[in-house]
């Protein structure tokens, strides 16, 4: 039993002495966006004015919690958990604006600027226009001589050194290389041997730096940011993919601590088996860790990854919680998932590490979706994480009655209406049978012509203590402002929203009123 049960047993027993109502369990309530869809001029959501505006609408709603995606930087395919660093931050959200507030950035630097879709972000020359704009600032930076903003980046680089030397010097290199994967670098660096590393930051000394004090600009914008949502009593939940990508710093840097042969080609890759929902299963491609050799680092990294997320989040969401009980291994250069097998992950072992370095009560929330053994619940229970609770899985037969509000069984989990992976609530309710609809429309006694809104009521009213819906689903958005469709290589992760949309004042109060109702 944790010591937050324990001193809530204690609280519990104490009120029934007295004969005063048991005490509840705190109940809250927010919004899922990544900051790539906020509004902003410069053609991808970033951490400014837009960022700013949507916790004050966190505030005057009632809401306490903000979800975000993983905030790495990413690379081709533009996937949030494809990153190419599990401890740097993504660079094309790091506000223009503030840059410019702050002296690093002139009017002059945005001439020219493209006339951006506000509805959606253009990868591409977004990337292109972020990056040229991040230059500038850089060379702004190295010309002032601004000695507290240089004795400031000198603290943070010092203090993070301990991953941000290895990323800034894995991205210097990669751009040497043109973009490709550190696997067709040449031989000394791939390897990443001493003397390679020496040759190559004395080689590339000034992009190395330059990729540092973006990370820093980074850190400053989403520390102030971080701050002002506390202010405003909102909380931020974290994500984090349990795996890593091959194209990744730590990879790269760590090869001991992944399945990967001498020359760095992974042994074996992640995936997940057939199923109902794929008869060749998943395969992911993600290289495997050697937990052995993390155990004999009393999982090092890990804690230093879990350490440096809880310096950015006040919860964290780990993608795939399944694994950490078992994984599925597929002998790399299959095509499929189907030859793989279960190998069993570090269990227990890693968060009692975690618990021994963080403290007992974990702000850990567990992905635990899809096919869930008991050992995988067990694991979960044992640390007393919240597990996901998705209603949209609920009301296909509502035959798995887990995700069904009345049937839930313990105020610790979190209920979605949907994730960043489902369709839009309104989206998912177009394209069910008349059963389904009639299912829905009986379920929660109305039309079916607001079920989004109908689906953020549900979720409200239930005995969790935590419900997270997606902005599009507040805004009552279809199909085409999905955030992402698995299986599907283009087009995702576009999603953004105009400030207008927020602004209509029913919405606010429709959204504080149920907000209230269900003590949220």
């Amino acid at each position: 039993m944790s010591n937050r049960d324990s001193e809530l047993t204690k609280s519990v027993r104490a009120a029934e002495a007295a004969g005063t109502e048991r005490p509840q369990p705190e109940r809250m309530s927010g919004i899922l966006v990544h900051p790539t869809s906020f509004p902003s001029p410069y053609g991808i959501g970033d951490l400014g004015k837009g960022a700013y505006d949507f916790i004050d609408f966190l505030k005057k709603t009632g809401q306490h919690l903000w979800q975000v995606l993983p905030l790495g930087p990413t690379g081709f395919g533009d996937s949030p958990y494809q990153s190419l660093s599990a401890f740097a931050g993504q660079p094309y959200i790091i506000s223009p604006q503030k840059l410019k507030e702050e002296g690093l950035l002139e009017e002059a630097d945005f001439e020219g600027m493209p006339a951006w879709n506000p509805r959606k972000v253009d990868y591409g020359p977004a990337i292109q226009y972020k990056m040229g704009l991040l230059h500038k600032a850089y060379q702004h930076f190295c010309d002032r001589k601004d000695p507290e903003l240089e004795h400031a980046f000198s603290v943070f680089a010092e203090k993070e050194k301990d991953w941000l030397s290895d990323y800034a010097l894995f991205m210097a290199v990669k751009d040497y290389y043109k973009g490709c994967c550190w696997l067709d670098w040449e031989e000394d660096i791939r390897q990443g041997t001493e003397f390679a590393k020496l040759e190559y930051t004395w080689m590339l000394k000034d992009q190395i730096r330059f990729y540092e004090f973006i990370q820093f600009l980074f850190d400053r914008q989403w520390a102030e940011l971080r701050s002002y949502a506390a202010e405003k009593e909102v909380r931020i939940i974290g994500d984090i993919p349990i795996f890593m990508a091959l194209d990744n710093a730590d990879v790269w840097a760590n090869k001991p601590l992944f399945k990967l042969d001498s020359k760095g080609y992974p042994t074996e890759v992640a995936g997940v088996p057939p199923d109902y929902f794929s008869a060749t299963g998943q395969l992911w491609g993600n290289p495997l860790y050697d937990w052995e050799e993390h155990e004999k680092t009393g999982y090092a990294w890990w804690l230093k990854r879990i350490e440096r997320q809880l310096e950015l989040v006040d919860y964290i969401r780990i993608d795939h919680f399944r694994g950490f009980e078992a994984y599925w291994s597929v002998p790399a250069g299959e095509e499929t998932a189907i030859n793989g097998s279960w190998l069993p992950g570090p269990g227990e072992k890693l968060f009692c590490a975690m618990q021994d370095k963080l403290g007992e009560n974990l702000p850990i929330f567990a992905e635990d979706l899809g096919i869930i053994t008991d050992e995988v619940e067990a694991l979960r229970d044992r640390f007393g994480f919240p597990g996901m609770k998705v209603l949209q899985f609920g009301f296909g037969d509502m035959s798995d009655r887990k995700y069904i509000p009345h049937f839930y069984t313990t105020p610790n989990c979190i209920v979605y209406t949907g994730t960043h992976d489902n369709d839009t609530t309104a989206g998912w309710y177009s394209t069910q049978c008349e059963e389904v609809k009639d299912r829905v429309r009986c379920y929660g006694n109305c039309d079916g012509g607001g079920v989004s809104l109908d689906f953020i009521r549900f979720a409200m009213s239930s005995i969790a203590r935590y419900c997270i819906f997606p902005i599009q689903d507040l805004l009552q958005l279809g199909s085409e402002d999905r955030m992402n469709t698995p299986g599907v290589a283009a087009a995702n992760w576009a999603f953004r929203y105009e400030q207008s949309m927020l602004d209509e004042g029913w919405r606010a109060d429709w959204l504080a009123r149920y907000t209230r109702l269900y003590n949220r």
